[in-house]
């Protein structure tokens, strides 16, 4: 049978341009089918989980991730920190045992937290709704108090938390820092604002 002048060279080339096309455009349609199975902007405000990774966080510091619109703090607490926290009393805290309970079940004891080196509070001051400075260091410059175990100071209204969020003694604020629910996926990252199965 006669090719009748046809240039195959060009039909291979066509058809292959074709299929490259057709495959980029199939891309271009299944990037925001994916996409939508992620929570839209709407559902992390109104309350979606989100995960931190925390492999990277190293003792004695804090790492910020938001939630629900507000700034969620996770500290990787060194040993001398948490011994100062569980030194502290009802003589200088409020709300020692958390009896105004701002944490989940699973997030009790004098350190509210599930793991005792890894503590995670909503970053916002319980008067009126301030974000505190992170001010981890004994005696630390600013706070305006003597004898200052480390935590959390709210400059706008003189409220103090120690390091587990709980307030301290006559400061504005009334009661002790949210933990909001978490659970631990594995050693390194950590979901905010849902319950684990085993919590």
């Amino acid at each position: 049978m006669a090719d009748n002048g046809v240039n195959k060279g060009r039909r291979r080339f066509l058809v292959g341009a074709t299929s490259v096309v057709g495959a980029v455009g199939a891309v271009g349609v299944a990037v925001p089918f994916v996409a939508s199975w992620q929570p839209s902007a709407r559902a992390r405000a109104a309350g979606a989980p989100v995960q931190a990774d925390i492999s990277k966080l190293e003792p004695g510091q804090r790492m910020t991730v938001e939630w629900r619109g507000r700034p969620v703090w996770v500290i990787n607490r060194t040993p001398e920190m948490i011994e100062r926290t569980e030194a502290l009393t009802e003589e200088v805290l409020a709300d020692p045992d958390s009896a105004k309970p701002m944490q989940p079940e699973y997030a009790g004891g004098s350190l509210r937290s599930i793991r005792p080196e890894i503590g995670v509070l909503v970053g916002i001051c319980t008067h009126l709704g301030c974000s505190p400075l992170f001010k981890p260091e004994p005696n630390a410059e600013g706070v305006g108090v003597d004898d200052w175990p480390g935590g959390f100071f709210c400059p706008c209204h003189g409220s103090r938390f120690d390091l587990a969020g709980r307030v301290f003694r006559n400061v504005p604020a009334p009661v002790n820092l949210e933990v909001p629910p978490y659970y631990f996926v594995n050693e390194s990252v950590i979901v905010v604002g849902e319950d684990g199965e085993g919590a």
